[in-house]
């Protein structure tokens, strides 16, 4: 096998090379073989469950045009190893005839009879060996579905039982308080509404209006204004005869008819299921409102505004920046992870403008990410051109510095999440900067207060790349144990070497373990009112 590999890599790389010199004039007509990941068995960490990369760092031209790109995983004796190379699915590898070579994505499936747990599989895409993805025995899938048969018929009828219920005391309430029939909860208006008292709503209707009649919705003021949206706080109507009506307090995100491409792009990745988290906005509903020549996103409305706005005013406690930079890091790492909590793959997305006007303040205080125009999908069907054609894109004050300096390795998707993790760095000092555990606390001040107010990127590059600055962290502030741990994760953060930064996880996994580093006697609950000694802020 090593022996077939070793000719194999070489007589294409002469054979790619020969054609290259011999034959200039008819480039156009050569028909380029296949890169495939081309290292002989190696160990490996990958488990034979979920995905995993193959960790080969050699790329070969596949001698014939038919070849295919080939993984086999095996594990003997508690010790897994991956073999990659190239193969023609007309013969046999093994004695084992290709299945799904046609794939782009390189499934792994287990054959029998091998002498070892024996996995392969084949696909046809550039390196698509490099990213394995494993499918369940479904000897064990049996076995766990006919286990937990039981509890989910349980937890059926659970749920059954509470919405009858959910439903009988809205019923009841709305009979009693005269406002009218019950809410509608029809297919084209499913909405399940809050318990009292919730600033934020819970709307089940995230089905991109699979009716075509529009939503029933009156909008009340303005209360955010960006680059390609304006935002309104909103009504929902929930009845639909005579009479008063319930309403139920949504946002709605206008964009204007030439600004479709960054309503697309918002609307797909708030489309994903997979997306949904509660450190991110909750999203219901995307309409095209074409007499109006409008496009619109529906989402939960957060009366406490962006977390920029909620720094201004505010001055918070330990507590309270816990909740915040700990719920932040949770929505991040969230977003880049390529799995959902349960386990099953889900596409990494990087938002490229993450920023505390990009943030909103929950009614728990915690964080959820939103305005994903942005937003980049980071799917293995991408290539380099693609990345390298979605631009230099964000807010200048925020870029990371290998984004000023358009230099994101392009072949590497983790260079992306760096990026949102270094924006993430500049809010967490943002928060830190308003917390009265660091002693005096000044006038909320932006990331590089000192530059001017919308600073362009040739500003930026002078203050990140060639003076290498970042926001100041006085010694005053690490006094406290959990203030010097944070500084210190910030500082990892945004660290000039993409590599060297924290991966958003960890940093949700350090600040989750921060909580018993509160030194102050009760939380303070954020109040409106600041402190006499604190100079006050006029409120934008």
């Amino acid at each position: 096998m090593e022996l077939l590999r070793f000719s194999a890599f070489w007589c294409g790389t002469i054979l790619f090379g020969s054609i290259l010199l011999d034959q200039p004039s008819d480039l156009s007509m050569i028909k380029l073989r296949k890169l495939c990941k081309f290292c002989d068995e190696q160990p490996t960490s990958c488990t034979g469950t979920g995905s995993c990369k193959v960790e080969c760092d050699i790329t070969a031209i596949c001698p014939h045009v038919n070849d295919v790109c080939v993984s086999i995983w095996r594990k003997e004796g508690g010790n897994a190893s991956i073999d990659t190379i190239c193969h023609n699915p007309g013969s046999k590898l093994l004695g084992l005839d290709l299945e799904d070579y046609n794939n782009s994505k390189c499934v792994m499936k287990e054959r029998k009879g091998m002498g070892s747990q024996f996995y392969i599989c084949s696909c046809s895409e550039e390196e698509c060996n490099d990213h394995l993805f494993f499918t369940c025995n479904p000897q064990v899938v049996s076995v766990i579905l006919v286990s937990l048969v039981p509890l989910l018929l349980l937890a059926v009828l659970v749920i059954t039982s509470f919405y009858i219920y959910r439903v009988y005391r809205q019923r009841h309430a709305s009979s009693r308080r005269k406002k009218g029939p019950p809410l509608d909860f029809s297919d084209g208006h499913a909405i399940m509404m809050d318990d009292e008292g919730s600033d934020s709503s819970s709307t089940h209707a995230n089905n991109l209006n699979h009716n075509t009649e529009l939503l029933p919705i009156e909008l009340d003021v303005q209360v955010g204004k960006g680059r390609f949206a304006e935002v309104y706080r909103a009504k929902l109507k929930q009845g639909s005869s005579a009479g008063e009506q319930a309403f139920e307090t949504v946002a709605v995100k206008i964009f204007s008819d030439e600004e479709y491409a960054s309503w697309k792009n918002e609307k797909d990745i708030f489309s994903d299921a997979d997306l949904r988290h509660e450190n991110v906005l909750h999203f219901l509903t995307a309409e095209e409102r074409k007499v109006q020549k409008q496009y619109w996103l529906i989402t939960a409305y957060q009366p406490r505004g962006n977390l920029q706005e909620y720094l201004t005013r505010h001055i918070i406690s330990w507590q309270d920046l816990w909740l915040l930079g700990g719920s932040l890091a949770r929505g991040v790492a969230h977003l880049h992870s390529d799995h959902t909590p349960c386990g099953r793959y889900k596409v990494p997305i990087v938002h490229r403008d993450i920023k505390s006007s990009n943030i909103l303040v929950k009614s728990d205080l915690t964080c959820c990410l939103c305005d994903f125009g942005l937003g980049l999908r980071l799917d293995n069907s991408l290539s380099v051109d693609e990345l390298a054609n979605s631009g230099q894109v964000g807010t200048a004050r925020y870029m990371a510095p290998e984004v000023l300096e358009s230099r994101i390795n392009l072949e590497n998707i983790e260079s992306f999440k760096q990026t949102d993790v270094y924006s993430m760095a500049l809010v967490l000092w943002e928060i830190t900067s308003r917390c009265n555990a660091i002693g005096e606390v000044k006038e909320y001040e932006p990331p590089f207060g000192k530059v001017r107010e919308h600073p362009c990127v040739e500003s930026m590059k002078d203050s990140v790349l060639r003076d290498r600055g970042r926001p100041e962290i006085p010694n005053s502030w690490i006094n406290h144990p959990g203030i010097q741990l944070v500084c210190a994760t910030i500082d990892e953060c945004w660290d000039h070497d993409p590599e060297a930064r924290l991966t958003a996880q960890c940093v949700a996994e350090r600040l989750s373990d921060m909580e018993h580093l509160d030194k102050l006697s009760d939380r303070s609950d954020s109040e409106e009112k600041i402190p006499e000694e604190i100079c006050v802020v006029d409120e934008k």
